[in-house]
């Protein structure tokens, strides 16, 4: 009875083990920790576009922004940089989904919110994690225009932990 009752109790922390994020996943968040500058925003094809980017800024006002990203509870906030921009502080809640075994492929999930961390209306945005390392993050979005695919790429760096 004992022996039962001791593979059971592996089974079940087994099983729970297997149920949390994967290696990707959190070394991801581990990185993403700290302050980041958007130093750039592009888009896949020539032109001048009105983009608001994340409901939020255009262009000129996101490049140059700080971002923070806070890992132990999915807490963040960026900061408006640029003339004519409002610098008040942003706030937002994020995650990165499990990747199920594509290990090149993975999403930021982006929420804003308020400064309290509530959001107004439960929608967010999903960005996919083109590139990240130590000091530097890709993220891109791919929106319509016109009924057709359109490609926004924001290269970020690093400046503290």
């Amino acid at each position: 009875m004992k022996y039962i009752k001791s593979v059971i109790l592996v089974l079940l922390v087994a099983t729970i083990a297997s149920c949390g994020p994967s290696q990707v996943v959190k070394q991801s968040k581990k990185t993403l920790k700290g302050t980041w500058t958007l130093n750039e925003v592009s888009y896949d094809r020539q032109g001048t576009f009105n983009i608001n980017l994340f409901n939020d800024a255009s262009q000129e006002c996101m490049e140059g922004s700080t971002w923070r990203f806070i890992p132990n509870n999915n807490f963040g906030n960026y900061e408006l940089s640029g003339v004519g921009c409002d610098t008040e502080k942003r706030y937002f809640v994020w995650s990165i989904p499990d990747t199920e075994g594509d290990d090149m492929n993975y999403n930021i999930l982006v929420k804003p919110t308020d400064a309290k961390m509530k959001s107004e209306t439960n929608a967010g945005f999903r960005v996919a994690l083109s590139y990240l390392s130590e000091d530097q993050l890709q993220m891109s979005q791919t929106v319509s225009v016109e009924g057709k695919p359109f490609n926004i790429t924001m290269n970020f760096t690093k400046i503290a932990e």
